[in-house]
C-alpha cells in the first residue's frame, strides 16, 4: 500500500508541554522515517501546514531538535536537517545491537509475563501502522515498544543510550519497503519477538533480535 505522507498529529490536546512534546516526537519519526530529508531546509510555518498544527509548537520542538543536534537552524529561513554518514548509522546500529540484543535475550528468563503482554497492542500498533503505510506512526510505535522492552530490564540509563541512538538512526528505505508491501514482514517481527519472549526461549528471542536489527542497515538502508 502506498505511504501516508504527512498527516496530521492525532490526540494534541492537553497542557502546551504535552503538546509541545507530541509535536516532537512526530517530527523526530518523520526525520528518522527519511519524510524530512538531510541538507533540506524546512520552515516551522511550511511544517505546521504539513502536519496540521500551529507554527509556535513546531517552532518550540525544532530548537528541541536543534539541541538535539539532529536540525541546525539557518537565520531566516527556518531549520535545516543534518546529514547521517552511512559510517555513523553502522556504528549506531553495531552499538544497539551490542546493548538490545544481550539486554532481550535476558528478558527471557527474567521479564514479567504480565509486562510482556502489555507491549502486545503497541506490537500490533506497529503491524497496523506498517499495514496502512503510515511511516511516522510505525517509528513512533516502534519505539515505544523498544524502549518499553529495554525498561523492563531495569536500567534507565541503559534506555536513554538507545533512546539517544534510535533518534540519530535513519530508515530512508522504509517508504520503498511500504511500496512494496514488506514492511508488514519487518513489522510482525515484534509479536514474534514477544511471543518468544513469553515462551521463555533465549535462543529464539536472540535470533528474532538478531533478524530484526539487521533490517536496520540492510533493509531499510536503502535512500
Amino acid at each position: 500500500m502506498t505511504p501516508q505522507h504527512s498527516p496530521a498529529l492525532p490526540s494534541l490536546g492537553g497542557r502546551k508541554p504535552s503538546y509541545r512534546e507530541r509535536v516532537a516526537d512526530a517530527l523526530r519519526a518523520a526525520l528518522i522515517a527519511g519524510e524530512l530529508r538531510p541538507g533540506e531546509v524546512y520552515s516551522a510555518p511550511g511544517l505546521a501546514a504539513r502536519f496540521g498544527v500551529s507554527a509556535t509548537p513546531v517552532r518550540e520542538a525544532m530548537l528541541d531538535l536543534v539541541r538535539e543536534g539532529l536540525v541546525d537552524t539557518v537565520p531566516n529561513k527556518g531549520f535545516r536537517v543534518t546529514a547521517v554518514s552511512d559510517k555513523q548509522l553502522d556504528e549506531y546500529t553495531h552499538i544497539r545491537s551490542l546493548i538490545e540484543i544481550p539486554t532481550t535475550v535476558r528478558l527471557a528468563a527474567t521479564a514479567d509475563p504480565v509486562a510482556l503482554e502489555e507491549l502486545r497492542p503497541i506490537a500490533q500498533e506497529i503491524v497496523t501502522s506498517a499495514a496502512s503505510g503510515d511511516l511516522i506512526a510505525y517509528v513512533e510505535a516502534d519505539l515505544r515498544f523498544h524502549l518499553g522492552l529495554l525498561t523492563l530490564a531495569g536500567n534507565d540509563h541503559l534506555v536513554e543510550v538507545v533512546r539517544d541512538l534510535r533518534r540519530r538512526s535513519r530508515l530512508y528505505g522504509l517508504t520503498a519497503l511500504a511500496e512494496a508491501g514488506r514492511l508488514e514482514a519487518s513489522a510482525e517481527e515484534h509479536l514474534e519477538l514477544l511471543d518468544a519472549l513469553l515462551a521463555r526461549e533465549a535462543e529464539a528471542v536472540r535470533t528474532v533480535m538478531t533478524r530484526h536489527l539487521g533490517h536496520v542497515r540492510g533493509l531499510w538502508a536503502a535512500p
